[in-house]
């Protein structure tokens, strides 16, 4: 189980939340670009009339060497680019023949796992640049009947190695002080509570059980 892997370390500084954080772009994104009244120059554009997200949609994949290929521009560097450095970017390339373009860039594959005891486990999409647990656990349905709430952690590669922290919220008081907040790349996970494997063992021997006597009842009714 993720809590008991010590390759894992308890570090709930890194969950502290930045103001100045932006989201910076990586190698295997997904990139949309949209050029206002361009739709020659646009791939997934949320201006035109068709669905821009990652399932419908058109995009840019981020290749190995980090750039895209921009529709009459060419290869462009986009790996460790915030979105509004793209976007500067872009405009500036598209400022030779257009004017005053505007140029609107997402990254459509932001995302956190949400593992463990919740009711619609998944892979959700980050819209927002700051995002918190509370938000997330939300999203996937609230907490199942057997959540252990009392040690809900989240993991965090930080340079290569994984980092985490374990949250308490069995108190509503202390969501405030408790709501980390989440980065794309996030794995959240709810552990089971003790009750659960207990009641797998009890329900595993009440049915047998239950059987043999039902069994013997209609041995000794036959008997009489």
């Amino acid at each position: 189980m993720l809590q008991k892997d010590p390759s894992i370390k308890e570090d709930p500084s890194v969950f502290v939340k930045n103001e100045a954080y932006q989201y910076t772009i990586r190698k295997d994104d997904k990139v949309s670009i949209s050029v206002w009244d361009h739709d020659d120059l646009s791939v997934g554009s949320i201006y035109g009339i068709y669905n821009s997200n990652e399932v419908y949609g058109k995009w840019l994949m981020v290749d190995a060497n980090g750039k895209i290929p921009v529709p009459q521009v060419g290869e462009v560097l986009a790996e460790n680019k915030t979105v509004l450095e793209l976007e500067s970017d872009l405009r500036t390339a598209y400022s030779k023949f257009i004017k005053q373009p505007i140029v609107e860039v997402k990254v459509l594959n932001k995302e956190v796992t949400v593992l463990g005891e919740l009711k619609t486990p998944g892979k959700y999409l980050l819209e927002k640049e700051h995002n918190t647990l509370i938000e997330m656990i939300g999203k996937a349905g609230d907490f199942d009947f057997y959540a252990d709430r009392s040690k809900v952690m989240v993991v965090r590669m930080v340079e290569g190695q994984p980092k985490s922290v374990t949250v308490d919220l069995t108190q509503l008081s202390s969501y405030a002080s408790s709501n980390v907040y989440l980065l794309p790349g996030d794995v959240v996970y709810v552990p089971s509570r003790k009750a659960k494997v207990w009641d797998k063992r009890s329900g595993s021997i009440v049915v047998p059980a239950t059987a043999i006597i039902t069994t013997a009842v209609l041995v000794a009714t036959a008997l009489k």
